[in-house]
């Protein structure tokens, strides 16, 4: 059970589902608040802080998506976002705006407390990175503590999660990572479903590493699944 000061930041429109994780969490020892439309809620997270918080998609005045989108400017608070949406291509868009995690309605209580558990681990130790020397791979420079990537000199635009793969890969590099370890060291749970997104952010590190480059950084291991080589 996590200490009480951790602080969850519940933005849910349905107030029976808002209410149930707010009891859920109150129970396993959190603090919490709620907040029904998307705006109030980024108006409340720019004002208080907050350990985590689950967002939900579909809200009113301002959807999650846009939400995240907002806070990821002038934050790294953990997002856990919640959503009836199943489809691979709507958690990549929750992810790819800077969300830690991506959970579909219906879900196991257990399951998405383990998650909050696991993201709120990941958090726990602010700063870590900037003490972490720099990275690198052939021609391509990882400055972590900055989340900065450029090749020949040259900066490379990547998104949160994009870097995060990519650093994960890089430091373990000449090592074959399948794709449920990476699904659960950078997502930062064991995944239990499409694995296929960790195909799909393969492919979006490609189209700006190894394409423009003209240079094959990420190397594909039939049957197993990726690694990148010296």
């Amino acid at each position: 059970m996590l200490m009480p000061i951790a602080k969850v930041l519940i933005v849910e429109d349905e107030v029976k589902i808002a209410r149930f994780l707010q009891m859920e969490l109150e129970h396993e020892g959190f603090a919490t608040a709620t907040e029904a439309n998307g705006r109030q809620a980024l108006d409340r997270i720019m004002q208080e802080d907050f350990a985590l918080i689950l967002l939900d998609v579909m809200l009113p005045k301002m959807d999650g998506v846009e939400v995240c989108r907002r806070v990821r400017t002038i934050s790294e608070v953990p997002i856990i976002m919640i959503t009836a949406k199943g489809d691979i291509e709507d958690k990549v868009t929750g992810l790819d705006t800077g969300a830690d995690d991506y959970v579909t309605k219906p879900f196991a209580v257990p399951e998405l407390l383990a998650r909050i558990r696991a993201t709120l681990r990941k958090h726990k130790t602010p700063g870590q990175k900037s003490a972490e020397g720099n990275l690198y791979v052939k021609n391509l420079l990882l400055l972590p503590g900055r989340y900065e990537v450029q090749i020949d000199g040259q900066p490379v635009d990547l998104t949160k999660k994009e870097y995060d793969l990519l650093e994960y890969l890089v430091r373990n590099k000449n090592l074959v990572l399948d794709r449920e370890r990476i699904l659960q060291e950078v997502w930062g749970y064991e995944y239990m479903g499409d694995t296929n997104v960790v195909d799909v952010y393969i492919r979006y590190l490609r189209s700006k590493l190894d394409e423009p480059f003209e240079q094959k950084y990420i190397h594909t291991v039939r049957g197993v699944g990726y690694m990148v080589r010296d």
